[in-house]
């Protein structure tokens, strides 16, 4: 079977590049070079998506919204979409915002195909990250 693999930053020869430093040129907290998205067969793994982390401040409703919308396009990119979801990974940095983020992630996901779902609390690898979501799909 082929294995396909989505990049958020790819150079001119198609290879994937680390980011290392935001557009100001300070230097992020180092990050892996990592696939975005892994398509294997007929199944569709995203990894932990989070809210890009030099967006302004803003709260866990705004937060999930983005992270919902980037899985979106990622499941887009790779031939699929959110109704076909088999599971979910949440991470919430804070337990207490559990209900605001599930009233983003109800009003999106496929209310006919919801997939299994897990939700913890984590502490994320920036303070001003709130929540984190990773999902496998099927195509």
């Amino acid at each position: 079977m082929t294995i396909t693999r989505q990049h958020l930053t790819v150079g001119e020869d198609g290879q994937p590049v680390p980011i290392t430093n935001d557009p100001d040129g300070n230097p992020f907290p180092r990050i892996p070079v990592i696939s975005y998205a892994v398509t294997h067969g007929d199944t569709v793994h995203l990894s932990g998506i989070t809210a890009h982390p030099l967006g302004p401040s803003r709260g866990i409703r705004a937060q999930t919204r983005e992270v919902l919308g980037r899985i979106d396009e990622l499941l887009a990119g790779a031939g699929t979409d959110k109704s076909k979801l088999l599971t979910a990974q949440v991470w919430l940095a804070d337990m207490g915002d559990f209900s605001e983020h599930n009233r983003e992630w109800n009003a999106w996901v496929d209310l006919a195909n919801p997939p299994v779902r897990a939700c913890v609390q984590a502490t994320l690898i920036l303070p001003v990250l709130l929540v984190e979501i990773m999902v496998t799909a099927a195509r």
